[in-house]
């Protein structure tokens, strides 16, 4: 039998909290190798496991993948959570595309400066609440189902799901006005598996401080 996932990437959310949820959300248990030193990181980038010298590395059925997509696709293709043909799946895709759009905002506010942070979080905010929370809000109201493709929970929803979580921690009032992301929220929140993964003490990571970017920064750079 396969061993578990294991997991390669710093100790904080990053581009790996997607994948995080991903596993949580199947059901699949997974370890965590973390790199916390320089040394870490230098021992893995020469020692071959990473294709072009990033992270986040998963190993997986015998593979070393890299690439936050390519992730995400093989363990949602291994899952059933990928819908069930070719125009399913790229809905799926375009779905799971504007919500990493704005998601990589998220990625990324940690890092910006004090003078900076106030114009990006407005930037967030009026993205969300103004271009892709009302084109998901749409798709759920227009057919009237429960998960956004094919009535059938997929890495769309899962991954909607976790960016509704993170913008509303920097704006508790994100999804006020959207009814159909509110209750998608709960559907989701209320699988057992997801509700699992967002009780303290999971492997779902606090958000990335600016601290906790910089020793990533420190270590990769």
């Amino acid at each position: 039998m396969a061993g578990k996932p294991k997991l390669h990437y710093f100790n904080g959310r990053g581009r790996m909290e997607s994948i995080r949820w991903l596993l949580a959300a199947a059901g699949v248990e997974f370890e965590e190798k973390f790199i916390e030193t320089r040394e870490d990181w230098d021992r893995i980038r020469k020692d071959g496991s990473l294709m072009y010298q990033q992270v986040p590395m998963v190993e997986i059925d015998g593979m070393k993948l890299v690439q936050t997509r390519a992730i995400i696709n093989y363990i949602a293709n291994k899952h059933n959570l990928y819908g069930k043909d070719m125009k399913e799946r790229a809905l799926i895709d375009m779905y799971v595309e504007g919500v990493a759009d704005l998601n990589e905002m998220t990625i990324v506010f940690p890092v910006h400066p004090p003078g900076v942070k106030e114009t990006k979080l407005s930037e967030i905010k009026d993205k969300a609440k103004n271009r892709y929370f009302p084109a998901f809000e749409k798709v759920l109201k227009s057919h009237g189902q429960d998960y956004l493709v094919g009535n059938k929970l997929s890495k769309a929803d899962i991954l909607l799901v976790e960016l509704l979580y993170n913008v509303e921690e920097l704006d508790p009032s994100a999804i006020a006005s959207f009814p159909q992301l509110q209750a998608l929220k709960t559907r989701i929140s209320n699988l057992p598996t997801v509700k699992k993964f967002l009780q303290p003490g999971s492997q779902r990571n606090p958000p990335d401080d600016e601290k906790c970017r910089e020793e990533a920064k420190i270590i990769f750079h």
